[in-house]
């Protein structure tokens, strides 16, 4: 369950609509919903997630995504695309839950928090207090196992299910075998992710409020925020109307995931609901409704180790900036499911996408959604010009009004024409970014990058003081 970011290429967020049939999930009741299908956002950019949706779902082989977004801190837009179920087929449709795997660790950092706002524990408190028999546990403190800079190794660091873990197993099991080893590095002097430290977690949480895990969550986050498709899908697998798990061996064909023994996920990664609740989640961050300020603060601020050294890691989140912008993010995998939530939380926007296979899918639309949709609005009138040509020479056709008279020798009937057989196949662009601009020759000098799934270019330009073209350059980016 390794759920560490691995690079892709922007931010989306999903919401799904109508919510499947009341479960009970221990002593929490799911409750069936029929939200409507949410869709606030203008035609335009629509069109343009949901380009972004569907070239990355062909592009990784996806069987299926469920997305919602958040623009102005608001549930702004749900749609599912691709198939849920492959034999029979069944389309994918907002009402669906799929498993967010370790997108779960911020719902556990919460609970913690709540308890510390209720006095009845510190962040700073030792492990040991709480959950005895732990290596070094009167020295490791809840602060530390929220952060991944305990020490305690990881217990599925594996991005497949080993034969043991089909077995059920228990959170002290998992305890007793990963955290009563010694340490794999001194506290606070590493990063390293460990789903060890959110069974501990989870375990302090139950010792502390008296309830288990998922009945204090309910509680306090998931009926508060309406979030009524929350399944524990540690305890039972979900139901025919969800999504179905697929795995692929190789490049082989899609084949069912087989299903995690009870007790392997747990607090590190138990949860299983929709796209649209997850965005409910998010608009409470960002509105910053369910805890505390000073909370919020604690879970997004950036860990720093014994050297001074950056962690890129809150609380259960991840803590990075994309494009300048604050992002808190975090992405998820259980076998045959892959999540990614991603909140810029400066810009009121967010992107939950949620899908059922492990192709890595996930993180490239949430990042390309999001920023897709927190840019709306911002282009540099170079972007749009520089754009509006390339679109033009996809089509195979050039405004040489624009040109200087060395760019309008440079653009001839074979060039234009090779500009527009390779790049008309393309499509639409899913970002077009200004990434640098400096005085050069008497000109200045445009760079510009292009995201497609899978494939980077690049645009160089030069203007005269006029407004005159001397170079519009495509080249592909390594």
């Amino acid at each position: 369950m390794n759920i560490r970011r691995v690079a892709s290429f922007g931010v989306i967020f999903a919401a799904v609509a109508v919510v499947p049939a009341a479960v009970n999930v221990g002593q929490a009741q799911a409750t069936a919903g029929s939200e409507p299908r949410v869709s606030s956002l203008d035609a335009d950019l629509r069109e343009r997630i949901d380009s972004i949706a569907k070239q990355v779902i062909q592009l990784r082989g996806i069987p299926s995504a469920s997305i919602a977004v958040v623009k102005g801190g608001k549930l702004a837009y749900t749609q599912a695309y691709g198939k849920a179920h492959l034999d029979p087929a069944v389309m994918a449709t907002p009402g669906m839950r799929y498993s967010i795997g370790s997108v779960s660790k911020q719902f556990t950092a919460a609970a913690i928090l709540i308890l510390q706002e209720q006095g009845k524990l510190s962040l700073d408190d030792a492990v040991g207090k709480y959950v005895p028999g732990l290596t070094r546990g009167d020295e490791v403190t809840i602060r530390q196992i929220l952060s991944h800079t305990s020490g305690y190794q990881d217990y599925w660091p594996e991005d497949y299910l080993m034969t043991p873990m089909m077995k059920p197993h228990t959170a002290q099991q998992i305890l007793d075998e990963w955290a009563k080893k010694p340490l794999d590095f001194e506290p606070d002097t590493k990063w390293q992710y460990s789903n060890t430290n959110f069974v501990i977690a989870g375990l302090i949480v139950e010792k502390v409020s008296g309830e288990k895990l998922m009945d204090f969550l309910g509680e306090h986050i998931f009926h508060p925020l309406g979030m009524k498709s929350v399944w524990n899908s540690d305890e039972v697998k979900l139901t025919s109307p969800d999504a179905t798990p697929y795995i692929r061996a190789a490049l082989g064909p899609l084949r069912l995931a087989p299903k995690e023994g009870r007790g392997w996920m747990f607090a590190a990664g138990e949860l299983a609901m929709t796209a649209h609740d997850l965005a409910l989640w998010d608009e409470s961050l960002i509105a910053q409704s369910v805890l505390k300020p000073e909370s919020y603060k604690e879970m997004f601020t950036e860990v720093k180790l014994k050297d001074g050294t950056g962690t890129h890691y809150g609380l259960g989140v991840e803590v990075t900036k994309r494009d300048g912008r604050r992002s808190i993010e975090h992405s998820g995998e259980v076998t045959g499911f892959v999540s990614d939530n991603e909140v810029l939380i400066d810009d009121d926007v967010a992107v939950a996408v949620l899908t059922n296979h492990m192709a890595g899918g996930a993180g490239d639309i949430a990042q390309l959604v999001a920023a897709t949709v927190a840019g709306g609005g911002t282009q540099t009138d170079a972007e749009k010009q520089a754009l509006s040509i390339y679109r033009d020479l996809q089509r195979g056709r050039i405004d040489r009004s624009l040109l200087a008279p060395n760019l309008n020798d440079y653009f001839s009937e074979q060039t234009v024409a090779d500009f527009r057989d390779s790049l008309g196949p393309l499509g639409e662009p899913l970002t077009f970014k200004q990434v640098s601009e400096q005085l050069r020759g008497g000109m200045t000098f445009h760079a510009f990058r292009i995201v497609y799934p899978g494939k980077r270019l690049s645009v160089t330009t030069y203007t005269y003081p006029d407004g005159k073209l001397e170079q519009f350059l495509v080249d592909p980016v390594d």
